[in-house]
């Protein structure tokens, strides 16, 4: 259902007021422990208060207190973010971080870069929320730290981790859509080693994916349900004062149904493994060796009758030297990263390797902080590519901190555009980015609050265009956006909220100037408020979104919405807890994607046990 533009207006006019009324605008995470560690944003231990880039921290605690039913909801209105999705749980989600493409955003699971070499995009929506312990989203070019992809800004998920000598832990759920999802684990710590474990289940019947012939090109008025059952497996152990060393394994399967021409089910699998060892021959000296693999697999059927296959495999390695010398932190490493595919299509080229060497500079001097890097990335497909990137801090007040930055990003040409048969281009050359940013941020006692303003110009857009619709480079993009977060505590409730204003114009010389790029709100907001009350704990959220357009032309419009999420939990005990929530509970219909819905009015119940520590 569209949104009239005036409620939106409402709506910031609320966080406007939440500003000024209450001490609240505050750093950008899910949570409020600005001192937690947090790694993404420089490739080194960092609390979060350090971090000059814009980082949101989404712990397990905020998992369990927002009651998100998948990992997309989860992300649904987080700062410089926006989702597409077609058709539900488990179905393709696309992830937009500050209107860059969804391919340009890098996904890592325990440091291990995640995502299919084929089509580019990680499959997020598979990793179950009960397999999570946080989720580090750091916003801004890092093609200096990490090479390609990480255009838009970084998104690293870690499985969970052991808080106790030991603590099992269990769930159940049952939902609208038949909707089943189900967790057993434990993790514990004995002497120098750790472990944990976990595995989940999810399933649901869903509801037609897609309100055809549009989108899908066939009309199937059929559930579209999805399966997932995952893994996980960890451990480390502390040798002595200078080594120690943790290996992990996530598998999770699934099979999904959607409506399609060409096929309608898919059976799935993700799969990341990896290691890490550190050594430590000095104090001043940190070497840290890594080594990972991801696979993604896929294979289509038709009405249950086979019809292809893509597999595709990802080895990476890395070697990290951090150096303390001189009041600053110095950082010099060598990436690898090693990508294949297989399966039933053929392809010109199926493998392709690229080494990446960089180099990182932080310090401090007095109220003043730095980060610099560069990085150096050559690749066996597109040759040699230069990054770099500088963040400046200025801390000049105890609690207000300037920050300013600007950085050089690049996204590598998928398989599918490069050799797919009959539709790829093996000259094909990498996007390139440049951004500026400026940023104001403070904490206090009472709260915090950061306002972010940004700007990315791409160049070499890859677009699929010209008489045999093949991809080349020609388009242009220029992406200005402003990022605003609060948190505050107000007569006993929590009060969080984040409001997004985005203008992501197509720049390229063809009809398409000027327009906005497909399936991107100009504003987004989310308010989240909770309390608790002896063994309860209650809350909601509130989701709005402007208008969108589904293709380049800006001929499909997708209308605005607006989605209100309740929630209620109660503690039986210290070991067992039981939640409910109740999702867009005014029942609206929208789109994310042209043609293909999205949940109406639901619930989950979901039974929660931990034995107190």
């Amino acid at each position: 259902m569209p949104i009239r533009s005036s409620t939106f207006r409402r709506s910031v006019l609320a966080v406007a007021l939440l500003s000024v009324f209450s001490p609240a605008f505050a750093d950008d995470a899910g949570t409020t422990d600005l001192n937690q560690v947090v790694v993404t944003a420089s490739r080194t231990a960092q609390t979060q208060d350090q971090t000059l880039a814009p980082v949101t921290v989404i712990d397990r605690a905020d998992i369990e207190r927002l009651q998100p039913v998948s990992i997309v909801a989860l992300l649904q209105g987080a700062p410089g973010i926006q989702l597409s999705n077609t058709g539900g749980q488990g179905k393709q989600t696309s992830v937009y971080m500050r209107g860059t493409n969804a391919d340009q955003v890098l996904v890592l699971v325990d440091g291990v870069k995640i995502g299919s070499a084929s089509a580019g995009v990680a499959a997020l929506q598979d990793i179950p929320l009960e397999q999570i312990e946080r989720i580090e989203i750091v916003r801004g070019p890092f093609s200096s730290l990490y090479g390609s992809e990480a255009v838009g800004g970084v998104i690293q998920i870690f499985t969970r981790r052991p808080d106790g000598a030991f603590v099992p832990h269990a769930s159940f759920g049952v939902g609208t859509y038949d909707t089943l999802k189900g967790s057993l684990g434990a993790a514990g710590k004995q002497g120098a080693g750790w472990y944990s474990m976990e595995v989940s289940h999810d399933q649901t019947h869903g509801f037609n994916a897609c309100r055809g012939p549009g989108g899908c090109f066939t009309i199937e008025p059929d559930n579209d349900g999805y399966k997932n059952d995952a893994l996980t497996l960890q451990g480390g152990y502390k040798f002595n004062e200078q080594w120690d060393a943790d290996a992990r394994f996530f598998d999770a399967r699934g099979r999904n149904e959607y409506d399609g021409t060409f096929s309608n089910s898919a059976k799935t699998e993700s799969q990341v493994a990896g290691g890490r060892v550190h050594y430590k021959p000095f104090d001043r000296l940190t070497l840290t060796l890594a080594l990972g693999q991801s696979k993604d697999f896929s294979s289509d059927y038709l009405d249950n009758a086979y019809v292809d296959t893509f597999n595709t495999r990802r080895k990476v390695g890395s070697l990290q030297a951090d150096i303390s010398a001189g009041g600053g932190l110095y950082s010099v490493g060598f990436d690898v990263q090693h990508d294949n595919i297989q399966g039933s299509t053929e392809y010109v080229v199926d493998r392709r390797t690229d080494r990446g060497v960089f180099g990182q500079w932080q310090q401090t001097f007095g109220s003043q902080q730095l980060q610099a890097s560069v990085r150096r990335d050559d690749d066996t497909q597109f040759g040699g590519r230069n990054t770099g990137s500088l963040l400046w801090g200025w801390d000049f007040t105890q609690s207000l901190r300037l920050t300013a930055s600007y950085g050089t990003a690049f996204h590598a040409p998928t398989f599918n555009e490069l050799y797919y048969p009959d539709f790829g281009n093996a000259d094909l050359k990498p996007e390139r980015s440049r951004s500026g940013e400026l940023g104001l941020r403070g904490t206090h006692g009472w709260g915090g609050w950061s306002l972010n303003a940004y700007e990315t110009k791409i160049s070499d857009l890859i677009a699929f265009t010209g008489p045999n619709f093949l991809p080349i480079n020609v388009d242009r993009a220029r992406i200005r956006g402003v990022e605003a977060t609060a948190h505050t505590e107000l007569v006993g409730w929590t009060v969080q909220g984040t409001l997004n204003w985005l203008d992501p114009r197509d720049e390229s010389n063809d009809f398409d100037h000027g327009n906005l790029l497909p399936r991107r709100a100009k504003q987004t907001a989310r308010f989240d408020l909770d309390k608790k009350v002896g063994a309860f704990s209650f809350g909601g959220s509130y989701f709005v979104s402007g208008k969108r357009f589904d293709d380049t032309e800006n001929e499909t419009r997708l209308g605005g919405y607006s989605l209100t999420d309740l929630r209620v939990a109660y503690a039986l005990d210290r070991d067992w807890r039981l939640q409910f929530s109740a999702n867009n509970i005014f029942d609206k219909r929208y789109e994310t994607a042209a043609f293909f819905n999205q949940p109406r009015r639901n619930y989950m119940f979901t039974v929660r046990w931990q034995p107190a520590q």
